[in-house]
Order: C-alpha cells, then structure tokens, then sequence
C-alpha cells in the first residue's frame, strides 16, 4: 500500500508532477544553452566599437538579436545556441549599453541604433536577415525591416509594437535616471532586486544581466553599464511609417500581462501587415522569452520553419 505525507492529497499528485516536469523541462532547455558559450566580436560603425556575441557559422543564414533600453546582448545567453544549429546568431550590444561605445552627442533614438545595424550588416556583408528584437530592440527591428526589406527574410518582435506613448517614456526614463544616481550597494543587491522584481524569470537570466550589464562606479557603487544620456532617447515614439515598409513575414510575440501593445494596435498592425502574426503567451509580462522560455521557443520555432 502506497502511503503520502500528512497534507498532501494524491488525487492531485499527477498534476503536480506535470508542473514539476515543466520547471525542470524550462531549467535543462535554459542550462544547456547556457553552457555554449559565444565568441566575443567588435565592429566599428557611425564612429562607435560596437560589441556583439557570436554564436555558429558564417556560412548560415544571420539571426540578429536586439536588446531593450538598459539591457545588454548577454541576456539572450539562455536563447541564442538554440538558434545556431541553423543560424549565424549575433547578439548585439547596442550604442551607449555593455561593452558598446557611447555616442559623444547622446544620439540614442530608435533611429540613431538602427544606423548602427545598417553599417554592421554593410560592413559584414549580412543579407536575408533575420531580425528579432524586444522591447527598444524590436523597435528597431520594424525600423530596420522596413527600411531594408531587401536584407530582411524575418522579423521577430517581442512584446513591441511601432508607439511608446508618453507615459512609457516619462515613467522609464524617471526610473532611468533614479537608477543611475543611486545604484546599488553590491551585484547581491540588485540581483536580489531583480528576483523581487521578476519572480516568473529564471534566475540565470537575471544572474547573467547583473554579472555582464552592471559595473563598479570610483565610489565603489554599483551602477547598470550604460550610458545614462540613453534616457535622452527614450521618447515618445511613432514608427508606423517604417512598419508600413515591412514585407517580410513578421510576428509579434506579447505577453498576455503586459500592456505595451494594446488590442487597438494589434488590430492596426493586422489591417497593415497582410503577413503579420501575432500570438500572446497567457500570463507573462514584458520580457515572455525570459518568463516562459520553453513555449516562446516553441512559437517562434514554428514561425521560423514556416520561412526557410
């Protein structure tokens, strides 16, 4: 006869085994692709050494991955060796982030990043692009989608869309500034911040964007590595006209408790974009490939086969 501890009912044992699985399912695709460790690669463009991860073979298709304001390219360590069996994948540091040079004049409108790709896919001789950005980053991969629709053959677009209204910017950029004034004691602390923050993300994640995106300040404080003239460009937005250009099949992957991108932009992006698809990942925020990386893999896994 088969006994269970005090409180716990085992008609309810097959569920709850099923979500262990999925914990552990979500931990090994995160720890193996973490454990494939990218080349370090620079390029200089518009005047500026520009910091990128590489991961595979030149002779494959280039997957170029964007990251949002303040962040940095090694947050898509737990994402990118899952891309390079098929693709040459390079993470980027953007202007004024990471290990990234900083714009002298404080250019840092979605523009501004977007002629940075320009010049590296010129200089690196990229072509039939795949482009995936979140948050500021997929606003630059609409951009450059639709300025370079002869370059691209895919846009991946998390949680963004072509508008950042004024209380995004105004609220963003006050935590910006806040952030860069009084920093943190220790790397613990702001990662122990970060975990509060963002209990549905994989604490690798947010280990790998403290231990790659922040640095020590002379009064020993620590502080996000960025150029605080980034909140400059962190503006209110409108970019339907670049996103109009687009014609290659692009998808926006939403996080179903987020509010970036409304129903009356989804409806909008549909009557504009023919090929456009949009699927929401119930129950995720802002960042859904951080909070849920097994099934955003599995949407854009399917939205990529439906391209080569």
């Amino acid at each position: 006869m088969t006994t269970f501890p005090a409180g716990v009912n085992p008609m309810k044992q097959p569920d709850m085994l099923r979500r262990a699985g999925l914990v552990v399912g979500l931990l090994f695709v995160c720890s193996s692709a973490f454990a494939q460790a990218p080349q370090d690669r620079f390029v200089t463009v518009n005047g500026l050494r520009i910091h990128y991860l590489d991961w595979g073979s030149e002779t494959k298709p280039p997957l170029i991955l964007l990251h949002g304001i303040g962040r940095v390219a090694h947050t898509f360590d737990h994402l990118a060796p899952h891309f390079s069996k098929d693709y040459h994948v390079m993470a980027v540091d953007m202007r004024g982030h990471g290990d990234s040079g900083w714009s002298a004049e404080g250019a840092y409108l979605v523009e501004d990043y977007v002629k940075d790709i320009e010049a590296m896919a010129t200089q690196l001789g990229l072509r039939n692009i795949v482009i995936w950005g979140n948050s500021t980053g997929g606003r630059v991969a609409q951009v450059f989608a639709g300025m370079h629709p002869e370059l691209v053959a895919a846009v991946i677009s998390e949680d963004v869309g072509p508008e950042r209204p004024r209380e995004i910017a105004d609220s963003g950029t006050n935590r910006m500034r806040q952030e860069d004034e009084r920093g943190w004691a220790s790397e613990e602390e702001l990662l122990a911040q970060l975990k509060g923050a963002n209990a549905r993300t994989n604490p690798e994640v947010l280990a790998a964007y403290v231990k790659y995106g922040s640095k020590r300040r002379p009064d020993d404080r620590v502080i996000w590595k960025r150029d605080p003239k980034i909140a400059n460009g962190f503006v209110p937005t409108e970019l339907w006209r670049f996103v109009r250009e687009i014609k290659a099949p692009i998808i926006y992957v939403l996080g179903g408790r987020s509010t970036i991108v409304p129903a009356a932009t989804q409806a909008e992006l549909q009557k504009t974009l023919p090929q456009v698809q949009i699927v929401t990942l119930p129950g995720l925020g802002h960042y859904p490939s951080e909070e849920n990386t097994k099934d955003f893999l599995e949407v854009v896994d399917k939205f990529l086969a439906g391209v080569r």
